[in-house]
This record gives C-alpha cells, sequence and structure tokens, in this order.
C-alpha cells in the first residue's frame, strides 16, 4: 500500500495525496477527451478503468486564447484530455460535508483550475469539500459551429456537476449540499446554469463574483464565427474545422480579439467588451439570460451569494496603459455604446456632473459588465422566490500606487485565503495589510457559512431596504452603495449582444489584454 488516499468513483479507484493535511485528487477525469471524432462534441461518458488511476497532477487545460501568449494556460501540461476535475476533502472517510464546485474564469477564452490563486486548502481547513473544473473554451467551447451543439463550454460544465452527484459522497461529501460558484466568467456561467431547469437539480446554492452582461444571438455569434473561419481560410462546420488544430484555432481566437475594435460598426457592444466568443442564447442549450429566466417566473430563485467590486474596470484601464489617457470622446463612445438605451448617457452625465471623461467611462464600463448585471442577478433572483445575499469589496489594492482600487479579480484571493499566491502578493502586497487579511477571513467565512447553511453572516437583500455588506477596512452592512447607477439600470436588464451599427468612434480599448475585461 502507498499510504496515499485512495477513492473509488463510479468509473474506477482513483489515488491522489495528502497535502496540507488534506486529501488532494488532482485530474480525475468527468467525460472522455473531446477530440478526434468527440471535437466539438457535447462531453461523451467516461469509460470505466481498471486497476488504480493516478490523481496527483492537474490535467492539461483546452487550448487558451490570450493574445501574445502560448495557447495553454502557463504550468499546465499540453495534453487532450482536457476535461478534468480536482476535489480536495478534509476527510474522504467522512460523510454529509458541503461541497463548493469552483468554475474558474477567464473571459470564456482561458480557464485553468490549477491556478494557484484557486488554492482550496483553507477552504478545505474550515469543513469545505472543495471541487475545482477544467473545461473547453474559446473557439472549442463556445463558438457557434454548424453541426456542433452550442455552448459546449456550459456542458462540460454540466457534465462536471453530473460527475460530482454520482461520486461526490465517496470523498465525505453531500451530493444534496451542493454550491456552484465562479467569478467573472465563471460567474457567466454560474448564472447561464441557473437558467436550465435539467440542471437545477445538481446544485442547491450559487456564488456569483463579478457576474459579465455577455451574451450574443445566435445571428451575431453565426457572424463571429464565419469571420473567425474565413480568417482561418475554411468554414465554420465541424467538418471544416477538424482540420484546425486546437492550438491553430485558439490563436485565431486571441487574434481576432485583438482585432476586435475593426469590427465595432457591425459586432457594437461586443467589439467594445472586447470578447470574440462568449455563451450564445441559442434557443436550445442557452434559451434565454440568467435575468430575463427569472424576472419572468420562467427559472425559480435559489440561494444566491452575489457581489461585485467597486472599481471593476480599473484592472483593465491600469494593465492596459490607458488609465490617464481617456478623452471626452472616448467617454461619449463607452456611454452610447453601453448605457441603457434611450436616455442612459444623459442619465450619467446627470448623475454625475463633475466627472471627468475618464471617471465616467470607467463607471459606465464597471456598470454594464459587471456591477451591474450582478446587482440585478441578486433582484431577479429574489424577485423570483429564492434567498439573495449581496456584497460589494471596496477593500483596495496597494499595487500600481493605489491605482487599481478595488479592482476585478481582486476579491478571489481574497476569498480562497491564497493572499500569498503570485497574483495575491501582486496585488494585496507582501506581506498583506492588516484590513486585506481581515477582508480576506470575513468573505472566506461567508462562503463557508453560505455552502453550509445558505446565509453568509448578513442580511438577505430586499428591494425595500436593498442591505449590501461593503467590505472594507471598516466593513459595514448598508443600503447598497452604487444607488446613482441602480437607478439608471433599474428595469432595464443586460440584453445579448446583437449585430448592430453604429457610428466609427476612436476605440477607448485597443490594447491585446482588452478580452481579460471578463477574466
Amino acid at each position: 500500500m502507498s499510504g496515499q488516499p485512495c477513492v473509488r468513483t463510479a468509473e474506477g479507484l482513483v489515488e491522489g495525496r495528502h497535502h496540507q493535511g488534506h486529501a488532494v485528487f488532482r485530474g480525475i477525469p468527468y467525460a472522455r477527451p473531446p477530440v478526434g471524432a468527440l471535437r466539438f462534441a457535447a462531453p461523451a461518458p467516461l469509460r470505466p478503468w481498471d486497476g488504480t488511476r493516478q490523481a496527483a497532477e492537474f490535467g492539461p487545460v483546452a487550448p487558451q486564447s490570450v493574445p501574445h501568449s502560448k495557447p495553454y494556460a502557463a504550468g499546465a501540461s499540453a495534453g487532450t484530455d482536457w476535461l478534468t476535475l480536482n476535489v480536495c476533502t478534509p476527510d474522504p472517510g467522512a460523510a454529509g460535508l458541503p461541497v463548493l464546485v469552483w468554475i474558474p474564469g477567464g473571459a470564456y477564452v482561458t480557464a485553468d483550475s490549477s491556478d494557484p490563486m484557486y488554492d482550496p486548502a483553507a477552504l478545505a481547513a474550515a469543513g469545505l469539500v472543495v471541487v475545482s473544473i477544467n473545461y473547453r473554451v474559446g473557439a472549442e467551447g463556445f463558438a457557434l459551429i454548424e453541426g456542433a451543439p452550442p455552448n459546449r463550454g456550459l456542458l462540460d460544465q454540466i457534465s462536471a456537476l453530473e460527475w460530482v452527484q454520482r461520486n461526490i459522497a465517496a470523498f465525505g461529501g453531500d451530493p444534496g449540499r451542493v454550491t456552484v460558484a465562479g467569478q467573472s466568467a465563471g460567474a457567466g456561467s454560474v448564472a447561464a446554469l441557473l437558467t436550465m431547469k435539467p440542471v437545477r437539480s445538481l446544485f442547491q446554492r450559487a456564488i456569483t463574483h463579478s457576474v459579465p452582461g455577455c451574451h450574443c444571438t445566435r445571428a451575431l455569434a453565426q457572424e463571429v464565427g464565419a469571420v473567425l473561419a474565413d480568417r482561418l481560410g475554411t468554414v465554420p462546420t465541424v467538418a471544416a474545422l477538424r482540420d484546425i488544430t486546437p492550438q491553430r484555432l485558439a490563436e485565431e481566437v486571441a487574434s481576432l480579439s485583438v482585432d476586435l475594435p475593426r469590427y465595432e460598426q457591425r459586432w457594437g457592444r461586443l467589439a467594445r467588451i472586447g470578447v470574440a466568443v462568449c455563451p450564445v442564447v441559442d434557443g436550445e442549450v442557452l434559451r434565454e439570460t440568467p435575468w430575463s429566466a427569472l424576472s419572468s417566473g420562467r427559472a425559480s430563485g435559489i440561494d444566491l451569494l452575489a457581489g461585485h467590486t467597486r472599481d471593476e474596470f480599473r484592472l483593465f484601464s491600469v494593465m492596459t496603459g490607458r488609465r490617464g489617457t481617456f478623452t471626452d470622446e472616448d467617454a461619449r463612445t463607452a456611454l452610447d455604446l453601453l448605457a441603457p438605451a434611450p436616455d442612459g448617457p444623459e442619465a450619467y452625465r446627470a448623475a454625475h456632473p463633475r466627472a471627468t471623461p475618464e471617471e465616467l467611462l470607467e463607471t459606465v464600463y464597471s456598470d454594464a459588465v459587471f456591477r451591474m448585471p450582478s446587482l440585478l442577478l441578486a433582484e431577479a433572483n429574489a424577485a423570483a422566490g429564492g434567498s439573495s445575499f449581496l456584497f460589494e469589496l471596496r477593500l483596495a489594492s496597494p499595487a500600481h500606487g493605489g491605482a487599481l482600487g478595488a479592482c476585478h479579480s481582486l476579491d478571489v484571493p481574497l476569498a480562497f485565503g491564497t493572499m500569498d499566491s503570485p497574483v495575491g502578493k501582486q496585488v494585496l502586497g507582501d506581506p498583506p495589510a492588516p484590513e486585506a487579511v481581515a477582508v480576506s477571513q470575513e468573505l472566506r467565512q461567508a462562503w463557508v457559512r453560505f455552502a453550509t447553511t445558505g446565509e453568509p453572516g448578513w442580511p438577505a437583500y430586499r428591494p425595500e431596504q436593498q442591505l449590501t455588506r461593503v467590505l472594507g477596512a471598516a466593513s459595514k452592512t448598508s443600503p447598497y452603495p452604487e444607488q446613482a447607477s441602480r437607478q439608471i439600470w433599474q428595469g432595464r436588464p443586460p440584453t445579448p449582444f446583437d449585430r448592430q451599427t453604429y457610428k466609427r468612434r476612436r476605440p477607448d480599448v485597443e490594447s491585446g489584454d482588452s478580452e481579460r475585461i471578463v477574466r
């Protein structure tokens, strides 16, 4: 006997490793590799295996479409077994432990469960069984391709949740107490899963940080797919694209992301957000957006912990080198494209009469892409009979001389308690300030309480009070702090991106990093 933890799953025996007092199993397949004849297909059921499968290393990620980088995530192996997951459990011999399933984000073009920022050790130490998954991204997961099911990345996530239902009890978890969680594109995935009735039995609670309001209509997705294929000298069909290597296809998605400003007159908001591919409201897998499904009563509410950061867009303006350069023309373009029609631009200017063009631009980008989709999801979920708990992170990053503010993704190392990870040190300092340690402890405890009991430790959000946990140097519970934005967007949930025509203006985000707006 090796002395390492072993668990028998429905498909076969897996051997993990002891790590930091927990049992860790990595790279467990939940579906067959989506390559060859299975490329662009729905995830195929696993075949059982004989003997013991080693589960000590993270599985390879699907090719990543990040401009100016290799098509695989840093540190990930270059293989084809993309559909794997990882389990960290306090005790495989336990029973009934709450389960948290983490869906990594990455603009729908990257996702890597091996990122040290997602180390589950602190959450497992608090009593959670933590599952993190890899799934198809970019064109492999989300491009609309003739002959292929749409939203294959979402189908992968569903397949992983089905694996959890079959197997998590063997790792000490309770299949009847599963919380699915994600940030940015991961949160957008969670929100999409909320609308799918057959999927709702696979989890009982949801955590969404910085939900992006990014969906495409079928018509726009078809056009994007056609342009992508044309750039490769082919057509957007399964038979044709199978002749293109996954690496080459990923590279072309990254290249298209850089070139998106060229397509602004045809693709409008999609080009401005900088996302070449994203979930498609296709009428099959995803019938409508989460906001319309919940507000119409076609999807029932759930226990939901939702939140966003105060300065969502600041990450992108700083990291692309554009902060301090935005003009009034840039602000006008952002307001015209992203503020809710017909009076949104005027409403923003009236609500912020002393704002500089840059402040207006950052506000409308933060609102349109992350803050208002998160708030409106919480409100729609409550209206649909669920319990919504809302937070805003106001703790500012000390990085870049404080220019990042409470930026996008700052909440992730705080929630996981991974402030000592490379990203955590970069954005929170080494060592982190005492107030960051305190916020991390509170947010992590909120996750654990919520996954365990359905309540994070502050009152539920209700329209008449709008109680929100504001996390910062002196955390407090108060009415929702972004009232001006809430009033502008009230009753105007995000709508899918569609083919539209806009007057051409100078792009305000031209960097190759712009697609990372929905990390």
